[in-house]
């Protein structure tokens, strides 16, 4: 170990120095996450409702935070530079509501091309649906074959789309969303506590309002995140607490509830022509949508 240690001196010198001393920190508290908080956290279930078990919401938070972590060490060993589709890509791994965000400030700045902030944006949103996939892959890998069905529809819509606008910005460069570091103790705590409150949540909306309620949770937690709707459903969906047609029908609503959000998003911070690219990219993945909830097969 430390021949190699030695061997691989000056390139682990030009990933600190890339890295910087503020993200080695960061990525040091995720090791705190995933090693130390983990190990010792209650395996058991507690609360109302029997559904909060702190190791598994904690090995989630763990789960969550790696996928944002890995795209974030690509953005910055790529840099601030790179194609609008690696852009993309990387975006939705890191954040799609924090990339929406930073390619609407942007275009505002006239940095780039209001249709490659759009392709941006969504590619970005399309990438989601293949997180959700992994997640839903990890939580209740019984259940894939039912609720994958719906969510790779709704990718490959969102895939075509953004296919369809990087015809039209073939050969621009952009520069990456700036993002932060996803492995701070801090928004981990913030996610875990998300994460446990939409399972009280959607467990008491189907108990007492049923199919409703639990929809007007998933509109609402998939505002700002599709993580933890979709980690709780899919969990819930496994343990036999809801159908798998219910499942896909709550992380789908909160898709589009997301779709929504951004767009509002790049209403208020972007200029008036990514608007329109992006009103019309996300107008036909939300009508996408619609069709889906009510054409795709039960099962």
């Amino acid at each position: 170990v430390l021949a190699v240690l030695l061997q691989w001196k000056k390139p682990l010198h030009d990933f600190v120095a890339r890295i910087g001393e503020s993200d080695i920190t960061a990525i040091m508290q995720f090791v705190l996450v995933s090693l130390v908080i983990l190990p010792v956290a209650p395996n058991r279930v507690m609360g109302p409702y029997a559904v909060l078990n702190p190791f598994k919401i904690w090995l989630l938070v763990v789960l969550i935070v790696g996928i944002s972590l890995s795209g974030y060490i690509g953005y910055k060993f790529l840099g601030g530079r790179a194609g609008l589709l690696l852009g993309g890509v990387l975006g939705g791994l890191i954040s799609s509501t924090a990339t929406t965000v930073s390619c609407a400030r942007q275009s505002r700045a006239a940095t780039g091309s209001a249709a490659g902030a759009a392709l941006v944006v969504m590619l970005a949103s399309a990438v989601v649906f293949g997180r959700v996939l992994v997640l839903i892959g990890v939580v209740a890998g019984r259940q894939i074959g039912v609720l994958a069905g719906p969510v790779l529809a709704m990718m490959l819509v969102c895939g075509i789309l953004a296919a369809t606008v990087w015809w039209r910005t073939r050969g621009e460069t952009g520069t990456m969303a700036a993002h932060g570091n996803p492995a701070q103790l801090g928004p981990a705590i913030l996610f875990g506590a998300l994460y446990a409150a939409v399972l009280l949540l959607v467990a008491a909306a189907k108990d007492h309002f049923g199919d409703a309620g639990l929809y007007a949770v998933a509109a609402l937690s998939g505002l700002t995140d599709m993580d933890a709707i979709t980690l709780s459903t899919a969990q819930y969906v496994e343990e036999g607490r809801l159908t798998a047609t219910d499942g896909w029908r709550a992380i789908l609503v909160a898709a589009m509830s997301n779709l929504v959000f951004k767009g509002g998003i790049v209403a208020l911070l972007g200029t008036r022509r990514m608007l329109a690219w992006v009103a019309a990219l996300f107008g036909a993945a939300f009508v996408a949508g619609a069709l889906i909830l009510a054409f795709w097969p039960d099962r």
